[in-house]
């Protein structure tokens, strides 16, 4: 039987005295789509980096294709993409680096890039439609075109789990539906996709799972059944697709 594409159990992070996450247990299969919702300081981008092994966990495991998170990262299984303030805009690398980096697992000591990195990074390129942008420095992109650099480096290194921390926040619509129409593909292709998202109303023709966050997981399931009102109320106090339309 095939392993789990991301199973967490029990997971436990604090901060000091802050519980951020507190016994959180979920499984993503392969080839699933599955939105990650919670309010802000619900506990999605510490659950991320405790996915990808960046957070050391008070209690509980993870496990990634069935290899813990260091593991899986060093065979290339798991992609991030980071919101876009955790990223140093300002390096001096070039979009075609960025992808680049996602062979680096692939590569010797020296990272020389063989002719197969190479035509697996333009394809990545092609597939996101950046291959006119290869050679301009990251920070020079928009919003959503360096969202879809980050998500061509997963596509390059040929991961099995894709982790994006809000990638419609601030992007642009051409940027939005590229990387939805790629990211249904991936998925059609095996590849598990965690998406943290604030943007409700566009998440039931992107995933069709959800899970919603508060510390702990407080329902795991079909879109349309996490995305009702009174399920919502749980997490966020008030419908916020309700809330949204009255603003």
């Amino acid at each position: 039987m095939k392993p789990a594409a991301v199973e967490v159990e029990g997971l436990t992070v604090r901060y000091g005295p802050l519980v951020a996450l507190d016994g959180v247990s979920l499984r993503l299969a392969p080839g699933t789509v599955c939105g990650l919702i919670g309010m802000n300081g619900s506990g999605k981008s510490t659950l991320f980096k405790s996915v990808m092994g960046l957070l050391r966990a008070d209690a509980g495991r993870v496990r990634i294709a069935g290899h813990d998170p260091a593991a899986a990262r060093r065979r290339g299984i798991v992609g991030y993409v980071p919101q876009a303030e955790a990223v140093d805009w300002s390096f001096p690398v070039s979009v075609r680096d960025v992808v680049t980096m996602g062979r680096y697992g692939r590569l010797g000591a020296l990272r020389r890039t063989r002719a197969a990195d190479r035509v697996a990074v333009a394809d990545a390129l092609a597939r996101v439609e950046l291959t006119d942008l290869a050679d301009r420095q990251i920070g020079q992109l928009s919003g959503g075109q360096r969202k879809r650099a980050f998500v061509a480096r997963g596509i390059a290194q040929g991961a099995e789990v894709l982790l994006l921390d809000e990638p419609f926040a601030g992007v642009d619509k051409r940027s939005e539906a590229t990387m939805s129409a790629l990211l249904t593909d991936l998925a059609a292709d095996g590849c598990a996709v965690l998406i943290a998202t604030h943007d409700l109303q566009a998440l039931p023709a992107l995933a069709e799972e959800a899970v919603l966050l508060l510390r702990r997981v407080l329902l795991h399931g079909p879109v349309e059944e996490v995305l009702r009102p009174e399920n919502l109320a749980r997490a966020f106090g008030v419908d916020p697709l309700e809330q949204g339309r009255t603003a």
